[in-house]
């Protein structure tokens, strides 16, 4: 610890972090818009100036790139820094369209929010974002790009190439001119973009967005022929109360299915369910493999991001990919035959929607025929949490004051195993739960896996499950993946024992919590309190492993089969193809 004096006052704080840090450890907030908790710091916006005692005087300097010293004298508030603080979001501003009312990011943007904190009515310099040449980027299922939006900040393109180590998108050209945008003078779509949307999420504007589905969704519900069913990923539930004001974190399941009653869903089903019926499915197949000597290990595929990953930069692994469809893509087509017929519907008029914490669930719904394994699209649109919390709010309805709904029994009953599907981690340790159980033929005394959950770029697990002792690894974030990947091409190549039986991979940092269609705002404090949220309602659960799910036993009993063969193979599987990196 390190003693420095901040505004007058004196603060013991640790040596190494940022004037940015100290200053907030000390009470006092330091306006930033490119800083983000994720990434790097680059002083790039100048918001943070502050003035730091040298000598005789003071120097100004950027708050987010100075580390604090012994005895340092920093003053972060006066009327000059404020002054100066103004100044530069008008600079700013006047490269910047004034369409905020009709912006996506409206009420939720970081500069908007600074314009009005201070108190910016006028902009006393010429605009001049109509003399540069823009981009409107439209060309994925996902996201879009709005260059005119685009203030420059670095963030999106530091989160593709630094984090996610992706490099979809580049900074073209330099100075005014500089544009956020796909690289290699190709569109997005035709990028080495997986879709993964973290660029989005760590946008400060309107720059980068999803692509809405919300005037699609009204649409269908206001069609009195169409039988509108929804269902909610295990993510949305501990994310959507936040654009409410609840605490970080909060388990919003109750108030959330109220929620999609009042907006006026029929069929209220929870991707819950679907995740019980992935790990009953992927589970079967682990232990296929493992005992047939199928193609080992065995990596996961319910995160799309992920699956794009493997298509277009790691194609040698598409025989590693469980065959499994992910969790919202086996309920839609569940929902179009097995509840169809038990309900007495025309599966034609029936309208899916997925409510998921991930832009690349836009991408997956079609992106091939086998995502219409019902005989019509088995999942028809998807909406982001953020895009729910807009539908919450234009229908009027007082989130927080909601009493708790219930789903409709037949597809929405779920465990525990299923709720923490949506923290890095979660369908490792589902897997494992019943995996064990396949394996054995009885339950895991202990069910907790706890080497497997956690922030941590790469986690291992070895589980002794009867004589198998079962390597496990589980990869958080895209951007993590390359050893691991090289570490099994390397064992393969020279004829060693594989390091692992089965891999999972979630493509956003933290797992589906933080995916790139939950509420703005993630950073690790963010992950772990979503994930709290996730695994404090699997220890409040009565049934814990999939395989204790009574409506997925019947599902299996009275339609599906067994799992891994027949109506199962043909409705629950899917497969996978190479994808070129670049489409020109």
């Amino acid at each position: 610890m390190i003693n420095i004096t901040i505004n007058g006052k004196k603060v013991q704080v640790e040596e190494g972090i940022t004037l940015l840090e100290a200053a907030k450890q000390a009470g006092f907030n330091i306006p930033t818009l490119c800083y983000n908790d994720d990434l790097e710091a680059t002083g790039g916006c100048g918001l943070c100036v502050t003035k730091v005692k040298m000598g005789p005087g003071y120097r100004t300097m950027r708050a987010c790139t100075t580390k604090v010293a012994e005895g340092m004298e920093a003053i972060t508030q006066d009327a000059e820094l404020m002054r100066t603080r103004k100044t530069v979001l008008e600079l700013i501003l006047s490269n910047h369209p004034q369409d905020c009312l009709s912006c996506e990011r409206n009420h939720n943007c970081e500069l908007q929010q600074l314009a009005s904190d201070f108190g910016i009515r006028e902009i006393p310099f010429a605009n001049i974002v109509n003399e540069i040449p823009q981009t409107l980027d439209c060309s994925s299922k996902s996201i879009k790009i709005d260059t005119s939006k685009c203030i420059q900040c670095g963030r999106c393109v530091q989160v593709c190439q630094k984090v996610q180590k992706i490099n979809a998108l580049a900074s073209i050209s330099r100075g005014i001119s500089t544009e956020m945008k796909a690289g290699g003078e190709v569109e997005l779509a035709d990028s080495p973009c997986i879709n993964c949307g973290q660029c989005a999420a760590h946008c400060p504007v309107g720059a980068i967005v999803e692509k809405e589905a919300i005037d699609y969704v009204w649409d269908a519900l206001l069609d009195s022929k169409k039988y509108c069913i929804v269902q909610c990923a295990p993510a949305v539930r501990v994310g959507i109360g936040e654009e409410f004001g609840l605490p970080v974190g909060t388990n919003s399941t109750g108030k959330m299915l109220s929620a999609l009653r009042a907006l006026g869903f029929k069929g209220i089903f929870d991707t819950n369910f679907g995740a019980d019926l992935t790990i009953m499915e992927e589970g079967s197949e682990l232990v296929d493999r493992v005992t047939n000597n199928g193609v080992l290990p065995l990596l996961t595929s319910c995160c799309p991001a992920w699956v794009n990953y493997v298509e277009k930069f790691a194609q040698d692994m598409i025989p590693h990919l469980s065959s499994a469809k992910s969790p919202h893509q086996m309920v839609g087509p569940v929902a179009k035959t097995y509840y169809a017929q038990k309900m007495g519907i025309d599966p034609k008029d029936i309208v899916v929607v997925s409510v998921m914490p991930c832009t690349a669930k836009k991408q997956e719904i079609d992106r091939d025929s086998n995502m219409s394994s019902s005989g019509h699209q088995d999942v028809d649109y998807v909406l982001t949490t953020r895009e729910l919390g807009k539908m919450i709010k234009q229908a009027g309805i007082e989130f927080a004051k909601l009493e708790d709904g219930k789903g409709d029994d037949m597809m929405a009953d779920y465990t525990g195993a299923a709720t923490i599907f949506g923290a890095t981690g979660g369908v490792m340790e589902a897997a494992l739960r019943t995996g064990a159980y396949l394996i054995t033929k009885k339950d895991l005394e202990k069910v907790e896996f706890y080497d497997v959950r956690g922030l941590k770029g790469v986690k291992e697990a070895t589980v002794k499950i009867g004589e198998l002792e079962l390597k496990a690894a589980v990869v958080n974030g895209i951007g993590n993946v390359p050893p691991v990947i090289e570490m099994i091409r390397e064992a393969k190549a020279n004829g060693k024992p594989l390091p692992y039986h089965f891999v999972e991979v979630m493509a956003c940092p933290g797992g589906c919590v933080t995916g790139g269609g939950q509420p703005y705002g993630g950073n690790d404090k963010v992950r772990v309190a979503r994930a709290k949220g996730l695994y404090d309602e699997d220890s409040a659960l009565q049934k814990r492993c999939s395989h204790h799910n009574e409506s997925i036993q019947k599902l299996y009993k009275d339609f599906l089969g067994e799992p891994l063969h027949g109506k199962s193979h043909e409705l629950l599987h899917t497969t996978y193809q190479k994808r070129k990196l670049y489409n020109k």
